[in-house]
């Protein structure tokens, strides 16, 4: 007796597999979004909170309670270099106990700071 086994996936198989691969995906890629604007987020916080850092060490070594950001930013300044993560704009100076508010963050939205 010959028997006519055939071999391989049949068409809705692969059509199973390819669903489930998609409903994963979809599962997925919301997850990473959320992940990468709180990344985001956390670096920029974070570059406020050494700008604030450095404006405060600023403030107790000359006396004053402005500076401008050129002051602070700088290979022989407090911050050696603030890099921008999502296109955001820090501001052009700072005032002792004044809220930083950093513009622009990933296109639209605004990270407050309060030092």
């Amino acid at each position: 007796m010959k028997s006519n086994l055939s071999k391989g996936f049949t068409l809705v198989e692969i059509m199973i597999v390819v669903v489930i691969i998609g409903l994963l995906a979809a599962m997925a890629v919301p997850a990473f979004n959320k992940v990468r604007t709180s990344s985001v987020d956390k670096a920029v916080m974070n570059n406020a909170r050494q700008m604030a850092a450095a404006a405060d060490q600023y403030f107790l070594e000359n006396g004053v309670t402005t500076v401008v950001s050129a002051s602070l930013v700088g290979s022989t300044n407090y911050v050696k270099s603030l890099i921008a993560v999502a296109a955001e704009t820090y501001p052009a100076g700072y005032t002792q106990s004044i809220v930083i508010s950093i513009t622009g963050v990933a296109g639209s939205r605004t990270i407050t700071y309060a030092p």
